[in-house]
């Protein structure tokens, strides 16, 4: 029988992998069009999702070799019944990860106060336009008043820095940039901008059209003195003094300047896959080990980790967007986690 040793999850780059984004499920209660078309029904069968003592067996055994922050995500992750119970029982495991989530915020307002008494460290919540008939044409649901909501219940929760993530579309809500920064300042959300990537599920990305860092960036600059903050480490966020005060502004160009090479990251789908990269086309089954009954609980949990290891050695130095042979994955989105 293989006996479980703790080992740090390094790819042949060097780099250290302590982040670990789980998907808990690939439904949304919006549709945003960048991220899946209207009458999208492609969804994982019931059958093949994790159970919650799977994720959690994944998961622990992840913090095991190293891991120390786990990000939840979807789809959207409120939409799991068992969220709160999740979060609490991660919280409460040997050596427990830091703990975020990235929400569409719909659900924060009746859960935002259980989630941080079970134990969530932070908050991601996603708003692309200040406009309400702009939210309702770009996610088909008029649900934007749910979101404000949602962000006061994080803030009364003390959910805090409360994160707000923005993607700007070309001819749609590219005119908001300045203006989402002041109500950002203006309620003390940290905003950071999202370039638009190849993960949609309606095939509706288009590099030509994409709104750049730079642009977000020259939009800005406009309005505001922008400086940029030291530091970055593996954050996918270029971050900027906005006009010399501690308040900050984060532009994310995973396309056009990509952070791949300080990555620290790992994923695990909803249904039991580990990505080595949100771009990648290759995974690893989780789920086939912990469902095998000819194994017991130790010796799946040595074959899990062993699965890390081989996850981390697969990575790739970059993910290859900018490279001509470059093919998008497989899955969209809201399948991956975001």
């Amino acid at each position: 029988m293989g006996e479980l040793r703790m080992s740090k999850l390094i790819d042949t780059y060097g780099r250290e992998h302590r982040n670990l984004r789980v998907s808990l499920t690939d439904r949304c209660s919006l549709r945003c069009t960048y991220c899946m078309p209207n009458d999208f029904a492609a969804w994982i069968p019931n059958d093949d999702l994790l159970t919650t003592n799977e994720l959690l067996t994944v998961i622990e055994v992840a913090v095991e070799q190293g891991i120390n922050e786990v990000r939840l995500t979807g789809g959207e992750p409120l939409l799991r019944p068992d969220i709160v119970e999740i979060v609490d029982r991660i919280a409460g495991l040997a050596n427990a990860p830091r703990l975020t989530l990235t929400t569409n915020g719909l659900k924060l307002k009746e859960l935002a106060l259980p989630l941080a008494k079970a134990g969530l460290n932070r908050i991601n919540i996603s708003l692309d336009t200040l406009n309400r008939e702009r939210f309702k044409k770009m996610t088909y649901r008029d649900r934007f008043d749910d979101v404000i909501e949602g962000l006061l219940a994080a803030k009364a929760a003390g959910l805090f820095p409360i994160k707000v993530n923005t993607v700007l579309l070309q001819g749609i809500n590219d005119d908001e940039a300045p203006a989402l920064l002041a109500w950002a300042i203006e309620n003390e959300y940290s905003l950071r901008f999202i370039e638009q990537m190849p993960l949609d599920a309606g095939g509706i990305w288009d590099r030509a059209t994409m709104v750049t860092a730079d642009q977000i960036y020259a939009d800005l600059s406009t309005h505001y003195e922008l400086t940029p903050v030291d530091g970055r480490g593996s954050a996918p966020a270029e971050e900027f003094y906005i006009n010399g005060t501690q308040a900050t502004v984060g532009i994310i160009g995973s396309v056009t300047r990509p952070f791949c090479g300080a990555c620290d990251r790992l994923r695990l789908t909803s249904d039991g896959q580990l990505r080595s990269c949100l771009f990648s086309n290759e995974e690893v089954d989780v789920r086939k080990v912990l469902r095998d009954e000819s194994r017991d609980d130790v010796a799946k949990r040595v074959e899990i980790a062993a699965r890390f290891q081989k996850t981390v050695i697969s990575k790739l130095p970059g993910h290859g967007i900018n490279d001509p042979s470059f093919i998008a994955p497989l899955r969209p989105m809201s399948a991956i986690g975001g």
